[in-house]
């Protein structure tokens, strides 16, 4: 887990804002303004400062940030197969892997626990990156990486959430993902399409990724984390032929 930010840095960080400040030479009429407007400089002063928080710049700081309470009655077991029959009717629905399965997918790192609460947050990714620097990206961000189960209950419950013309990726440990025929290990996606549709498919873990956004969900201090990438508009779905086109797409990885 990592530190926390000492009562040093805390003090050194006022020093530095007090000598912006002072830098500004406000009058008094123009700071009590400031002053007044105490929530509206702390929420514009927040991405800034966590940009600057980010120790790899090759990704960028949260730009989504929503809340997630696992139902009661969330069956960890039985969650994508739940999840395959009930997409699988909707006319949303443009594509479905049928490998996306609960037996595939059966070793799953860690559990979403019911009734629990967790943040999600998406970060961008703004330089290719391979799934192993997203997951250490992740990891020092106290990110739980929770694969499939986790994509598709997100999906369940806040489908709005996932950003149009984008597709996110739900990692695991490499180990616990699906291993096809061919040896590769197949990484949950989910395409969002402008106009509305989606598709559930696989990547691959050993593919890198492109510029784009990376999310993480929390319960207290623990994070899932999701990313996001800029891709192609001519995607390969290296489980699925024939290509599929996107139009004005963006790539978002969710890892959960």
């Amino acid at each position: 887990m990592p530190e926390k930010i000492t009562s040093k840095q805390e003090d050194r960080l006022a020093d530095l804002f007090r000598s912006a400040v002072r830098a500004l030479e406000l009058t008094k009429d123009e700071a009590q303004e400031i002053i007044k407007a105490g929530g509206t400089m702390q929420n514009g002063v927040k991405p800034i400062l966590q940009k600057l928080a980010i120790t790899d710049q090759r990704f960028g700081p949260a730009l989504v940030e929503f809340e997630m309470t696992v139902p009661a009655d969330y069956n960890h077991d039985k969650q994508i197969d739940d999840f395959r029959k009930r997409v699988k009717k909707q006319k949303t629905t443009y594509y479905y892997n049928d490998a996306l399965t609960s037996k595939n997918f059966a070793k799953a790192t860690n559990k979403l626990e019911p009734g629990k609460t967790y943040k999600v947050k998406i970060f961008p990714i703004l330089s290719t990156v391979t799934s192993g620097d997203c997951t250490t990206f992740l990891s020092k961000q106290n990110a739980i990486l929770v694969g499939a189960q986790g994509e598709t209950l997100v999906y369940d419950l806040h489908a709005d959430k996932f950003p149009k013309g984008k597709y996110t990726v739900s990692f695991d440990e490499k180990d616990s993902l699906w291993i096809d025929s061919g040896g590769s290990r197949g990484v949950p996606r989910v395409i969002a399409h402008t106009g509305g549709d989606f598709e559930f498919g696989l990547g691959r873990f050993g593919d890198g990724w492109g510029a784009g956004v990376l999310p993480a969900l929390r319960l207290r201090q623990i994070a899932l984390g999701t990313l996001s990438l800029d891709v192609e508009c001519r995607l390969f779905d290296p489980f699925r032929e024939p290509l599929t086109i996107i139009k004005n797409c963006q790539g978002l990885f969710f890892i959960l």
